[in-house]
């Protein structure tokens, strides 16, 4: 809240799953009234959206790295979403990093890890980017019948800063089924202190 808001952009080509830089300097989505494509805009100087993947297939949910060298984002090219990641901002050069379907990439936040949905299994890849860029195996870390993000491609989850945990959505019907009781905590504060006394 230190200054006003300020316009960034229209939605003349559409806009879906924004993705910001680590510095602050771009800002990628995917323009849902052009075939998916993804756009970037700069957030310093002219804020004018330009194309940044435009190719016959349709890509979305672009998901920048920890150190803003590179960008996961899903693509049908192979004729399902797939996870893919390239260097940013050239593009000069492509790996594709799920092997059996995958959407809504998001990056751990210490930028050795891509993780990924794949129908209801939640998948993780070991990325190095030095020298070159270098993706693992995917392997699956967890599963489960939560929420599918509605658009499709887009994450609706998130990782912890730490990496450690992650939040996910549960279905109404989920949600409904698990509430079989309530439990009500009196003194709450009381026994707070008690866990964590105060120095």
């Amino acid at each position: 809240g230190s200054k006003p808001e300020e316009l960034l952009a229209t939605n003349e080509y559409g806009f879906s799953a924004p993705s910001v830089t680590p510095d602050g300097k771009w800002l990628a989505y995917h323009g849902t009234k052009t075939n998916r494509d993804i756009w970037v805009l700069p957030l310093e100087g002219e804020h004018k959206p330009r194309p940044l993947l435009q190719e016959p297939f349709g890509e979305s949910a672009p998901a920048f790295s920890p150190d803003g060298r590179w960008m996961a984002y899903v693509s049908d090219e192979s004729g399902q979403f797939e996870v893919y990641v390239r260097p940013f901002p050239s593009l000069d050069g492509k790996w594709r990093i799920s092997t059996e379907g995958g959407e809504g990439p998001l990056w751990n936040p210490n930028g050795r890890e891509l993780v990924y949905r794949s129908g209801d299994r939640m998948m993780a890849v070991d990325v190095a980017s030095q020298p070159t860029f270098t993706p693992g195996k995917p392997k699956m870390i967890f599963q489960g019948p939560y929420e599918p993000d509605p658009t499709g491609g887009r994450p609706n989850y998130d990782v912890s800063r730490d990496g450690q945990r992650f939040l996910m959505m549960k279905t109404a019907e989920q949600q409904s089924a698990d509430l079989t009781q309530i439990n009500v905590v009196l003194n709450w504060f009381e026994e707070l202190k008690q866990k964590v006394p105060v120095k």
